[in-house]
């Protein structure tokens, strides 16, 4: 990975931040995105000591506001001819009925919303490498979920589990139609399921709700360095160079659910995403 450019989402703590350290160590540059300042330059300040490299450097960038990511876009060509791996790696639970900035259901608009904004946006960048990679972080929790065409922001009737599936769901579906439009260049784009992982997802930052239970459970959850190994084995292994279009587990490639693999709803899932963020995407 040495000179390599990689760009990892939700890198001031978690996976994100075990993902950024890792590469970082195998000589990639990385720039670790984090929507807020403070958190940014202490997560940096930590991946540098952890990595003994100096090749990391921290861009602001709020998955759930379309200016902010139109905003790091535009820091990030300033700085940068070719984007080698893009890393879409943050996420949010959350157990209330929230929406982000622009209105959309809070787990639709984060998990998925703003990584193909800034996909989308990147996606030059990416063919300007040798062999571009993209890398999404869906979920086990795909299984349960289902694209709600009818009623996305999940007004009718809202649940954290609905919410969250259909996001993680999503992502799939857009990985699925990313690799088929990227079929004749060079970049790849695969998603994966990282394992039941220890992070801050699904705590109340503001009650603390939800410590007591993830503490209960600890000893049954993989760390967040043994969480992102998946995420690493697809941005830096040279078995799956051309691999593209598939969910990995555990380094393996698995099959997925007949809605995971539904053409018809990727396409529509992609027509409805590029309506919803269209005035940015220019």
């Amino acid at each position: 990975m040495r000179n390599k450019v990689v760009m990892v989402t939700g890198a001031n703590s978690g996976m994100g931040l075990a993902t950024s350290i890792e590469l970082a160590q195998r000589g990639a540059h990385v720039i670790m995105v984090c929507r807020n300042e403070e958190r940014a330059r202490l997560a940096h300040e930590e991946a540098v000591r952890q990595s003994g490299s100096e090749r990391i450097e921290w861009m602001l960038g709020d998955l759930g506001d379309l200016d902010s990511i139109r905003k790091l876009v535009v820091d990030f060509k300033k700085k940068f001819d070719v984007l080698d791996v893009l890393i879409n790696n943050a996420g949010v639970v959350s157990l209330k009925h929230e929406y982000t900035q622009h209105g959309f259901e809070i787990h639709m608009g984060i998990n998925h919303l703003g990584h193909f904004l800034l996909t989308n946006l990147l996606i030059d960048k990416l063919k300007n490498a040798e062999q571009g990679r993209i890398v999404n972080v869906s979920s086990g929790a795909y299984k349960v979920g289902k694209i709600h065409f009818d009623d996305p922001a999940l007004k009718k009737r809202y649940h954290v589990v609905k919410g969250y599936a259909q996001s993680k769901l999503a992502n799939i579906l857009f990985t699925k139609q990313l690799a088929e439009r990227l079929k004749d260049s060079r970049v790849t784009a695969n998603c994966l399921h990282p394992g039941a992982v220890m992070t801050n997802l699904g705590i109340d930052r503001k009650t603390g709700f939800g410590k007591r239970v993830y503490a209960l459970l600890r000893p049954f959850f993989l760390t967040p360095k043994e969480g992102a190994q998946s995420a690493i084995y697809l941005a830096t292994s040279s078995e799956i160079t051309g691999v593209s279009g598939e969910y990995f587990y555990r380094q393996e490639v698995k099959n997925l659910s007949v809605r995971a693999n539904n053409k018809q709803d990727a396409e529509h899932l992609w027509r409805w995403s590029e309506e919803q963020v269209e005035l940015y995407m220019k």
